[in-house]
């Protein structure tokens, strides 16, 4: 297994990143990756057709925030993304000209009186922030001074639509507190949905709040020194129970997203039963790790060199992960978050089965 950054990189033409979702939601492409030797042209509405009574799909239910922000230190000017919130209510936040900042500077924002007080400072421009509103009040501050944190891919020069508070929210949305959305779950309406239940397969939903270090690439060119960001997650009691229970009747577990994924892993044990789960993870899943909770994955195309595209490598096989985008990139799929969608199979290091039905 390789470490280098540089094995996970990939030719990607510009004009293949989409600037706009599909409409509808579901006439995306689906490149169904499900078979171990075939690849097939298919479309999201074709999802259902994929799936077997008995399958669980689980899906991630945040909701995104307004998280992009602009303040002010006297006349610097400040941009905030906030990234997570603290049990004690402050906020970690990546900070544009942090160089300007200090512990006990105050910030302002345009148009509110609410102000921000700087606790702490980190290298690479983390910062942790306490604001002077809290709760609802919290809330109704960043409907009206904040701004969806798009990816920097997608190009907006004149700053999120309108257009765009609707195509980056899923219908699954329910816990509000991403700042990127769980973009698999952007591709289903209600009519698929519909479809999905018809086929006697079942749905499920937990909680990964995406922070703003999902945008940060991997600066190191030895991947085992990467380190992830930390999100919250949780799995409720109900939801464990289901995908345990799918598990031992012998139905798949198919995860809507690599933020699903990575919660349901961090939430399984060794023998592959998951547990409820309320806390933080960083697990960061590369060639190499032994999946133990998942048996397919629903997920968009990813960066080259990112750590989304070193997950996909350890859960489709490395060869076959190239194959897979390769095959994109040739037949013009749409990538990242308005983009298409794969549909793949787990495997092994070595393309043994993974723990789970088959």
């Amino acid at each position: 297994m390789s470490d280098r950054t540089e094995d996970f990189d990939f030719h990607l033409p510009e004009s293949l990143i989409a600037q706009e979702p599909a409409r509808p939601r579901e006439a995306a492409r689906l490149l169904d990756a499900s078979s171990p030797d075939a690849l097939a042209d298919r479309h999201v509405r074709d999802l259902p057709g994929l799936l077997r009574a008995g399958d669980l799909l689980v899906a991630n239910d945040t909701a995104v925030i307004r998280a992009q922000l602009q303040a002010r230190r006297g006349e610097a000017h400040i941009g905030i993304t906030l990234d997570q919130i603290r049990p004690d209510g402050a906020w970690h936040v990546l900070a544009r000209n942090a160089r300007r900042l200090k512990v006990g500077d105050t910030l302002t924002f345009s148009g509110t009186d609410v102000t921000a007080s700087v606790q702490a400072l980190e290298d690479g421009g983390g910062a942790v922030l306490h604001f002077s509103a809290q709760g609802d009040a919290f809330d109704q501050f960043l409907l009206a001074a904040g701004a969806l944190a798009l990816p920097p891919y997608i190009h907006r020069p004149h700053g999120p639509t309108q257009r765009d508070a609707q195509d980056y929210a899923t219908i699954f949305e329910r816990a509000r507190g991403a700042v990127a959305a769980p973009t698999a779950g952007l591709h289903f309406t209600p009519a698929l949905l519909d479809a999905v239940d018809a086929t006697g397969a079942q749905r499920r939903t937990l909680t990964l709040h995406v922070g703003a270090g999902t945008f940060l690439p991997v600066r190191d060119d030895d991947i085992s020194r990467h380190r992830m960001h930390s999100e919250r997650g949780v799995i409720t009691q109900e939801t464990a129970d289901a995908i345990n229970a799918t598990r031992k009747t012998g139905g798949r577990i198919i995860a809507i997203g690599t933020t699903t994924l990575r919660l349901l892993e961090s939430a399984a044990d060794t023998n592959g039963i998951v547990h409820p789960f309320e806390g933080e993870t960083a697990i960061f899943i590369r060639p190499g790790y032994r999946f133990r909770a998942v048996d397919m994955l629903m997920t968009n195309f990813h960066l080259p060199r990112s750590t989304l595209f070193m997950l996909v490598s350890a859960f489709a096989g490395v060869e076959r992960a190239r194959q897979i985008y390769t095959h994109a990139v040739t037949h013009g799929y749409r990538f990242y978050s308005y983009g298409d969608a794969c549909l793949l199979r787990c495997a092994s290091p070595l393309d043994a089965p993974c723990t789970g039905a088959r």
